[in-house]
């Protein structure tokens, strides 16, 4: 199992914003992957942070659907149309294997 996470920093007075976005791309991505998505916001550290968390089967289960993303223009206008939610340059990836 691969658990992936990604987070990244809200730009200052752009949280409702980005939290109301990050719900709205999590439907989208359950909707048109099947992909089971959570929205988190952190209980300690920089509160000015959000994160998405799933879970995949395997590696190639995550690249099959990084693949269909690369191409999916909807996805790609719903990211670019919200970016200044986000601070440029903060957004990171997390893989982890469940042992």
């Amino acid at each position: 199992m691969i658990a992936f996470n990604r987070t990244a920093a809200i730009a200052p007075g752009r949280t409702a914003s980005a939290i109301s976005f990050a719900h709205d791309v999590a439907a989208y991505l359950k909707k048109s992957y099947d992909l089971d998505l959570e929205v988190l916001l952190p209980i300690g550290g920089n509160p000015s942070r959000i994160a998405w968390s799933t879970r995949y089967k395997d590696m190639a289960s995550l690249d099959a659907v990084n693949t269909k993303m690369l191409s999916d223009k909807h996805y790609w206008d719903m990211i670019h149309k919200n970016s200044d939610n986000f601070l440029a340059g903060s957004v990171r990836d997390a893989f982890w294997r469940t042992v």
